[in-house]
């Protein structure tokens, strides 16, 4: 497991301090340098189409490291195996 998270840190790709949620859209924004505004729009209109939004926000939530590089679904694999 800990070459998976490995790998998603090396993305380069974190949740972002302006957080609404979970900050996955402000994480976004971040990386690719646009207002966060932009990012919530395209998300919002995503979430309008049918399809698996919520399941991506969700998986982004949990894979992506916050701005101390935790990873959600890490920390709590890690509390379940102790």
């Amino acid at each position: 497991m800990d070459k998976f998270f490995s790998i998603v840190r090396g993305f380069g790709l974190k949740r972002g301090p302006q957080r609404w949620l979970g900050g996955v859209c402000g994480g976004i924004a971040a990386k690719l340098r646009v207002d966060v505004a932009y990012v919530r729009v395209a998300f919002l209109l995503f979430c309008l189409l049918p399809g698996p939004a919520f399941v991506v926000y969700i998986l982004g939530w949990l894979l992506l490291p916050d701005q101390n590089n935790k990873v959600a679904l890490e920390s709590f694999i890690n509390q379940r195996s102790r």
